[in-house]
């Protein structure tokens, strides 16, 4: 899967995600301009592990892995190019 593919693949789980979040770019602070907390970063990478087929460790949960959702869907990208 190519890199902007992740990046539509992520924004549409978002979206089901949060519905609440009209419109989100990718590359801005997930935690100012969204208001995504520590409960709500691991709610979306749960779902993103079932969509992606990916596994996420204990230790990349964490809210400050990812201050865009474009860094979490290159982490995404990194653990389907190791697959």
């Amino acid at each position: 899967m190519e890199k902007e593919e992740v990046r539509v693949e992520l924004k549409a789980l978002i979206g089901d995600t949060f519905p609440e979040l009209e419109e989100v770019e990718m590359d801005k602070d997930i935690t100012t301009e969204y208001g995504i907390n520590s409960v709500s970063i691991i709610r979306l990478i749960v779902a993103a592990e079932e969509k992606f087929g990916v596994k996420f460790t204990d230790y990349e949960l964490a809210l400050d892995e990812y201050p865009t959702f474009g860094d979490l869907a290159a982490v995404i990208k990194e653990k389907l190019d190791k697959e």
